[in-house]
């Protein structure tokens, strides 16, 4: 296995996106790359058109473009070598996985259950949420009302 400079097409999207609920838009710029040049500019046609659907977000054309750059990459001696590569995770990731498996936490499930536990039952509380009926959480209601920006049509 070798390094080698390969030659890829990076797709730029710059867009001005109005989150919900804001006024103004927020710039962002994020890049995709792709192996040819072809499947760059239809991939920058898909992205533009089902932007420009959108009521909230503005492509700006003029910085959305294709342009060829190269990156280094690993070179196999055969196919069967670079499948085997992609099929088997990386040594080190796999020595961590068999030493210590059991240390893998989930924050998302110990944050849902501690919020249960700081919680009333529903019962309790007579219906005033937050409650929680056995692991769910029952949240309120919420009657904020936003403007929602909108793409000049001009």
């Amino acid at each position: 296995m070798d390094t080698a400079w390969i030659q890829v097409f990076v797709l730029t999207m710059s867009e001005c996106v109005a989150p919900a609920g804001k006024t103004v838009c927020q710039e962002q710029e994020y890049q995709l790359t792709f192996a040819t040049a072809e499947s760059c500019e239809m991939a920058r046609d898909q992205f533009v058109l089902l932007k420009s659907q959108s009521e909230n977000i503005i492509v700006n054309r003029a910085l959305t473009r294709c342009t060829e750059s190269t990156i280094e990459g690993t070179t196999y001696a055969s196919r069967e070598e670079a499948i085997a590569s992609i099929n088997g995770p990386a040594p080190a990731v796999a020595a961590a996985e068999s030493a210590a498996p059991e240390q893998t936490v989930d924050f998302t499930a110990s944050a849902h259950q501690e919020r249960l536990a700081n919680l009333s039952t529903c019962e309790d509380s007579k219906g005033v949420a937050p409650c929680k009926i056995g692991e769910i959480i029952i949240e309120g209601e919420s009657v904020q009302k936003s403007e929602v920006w909108r793409r000049d049509p001009r």
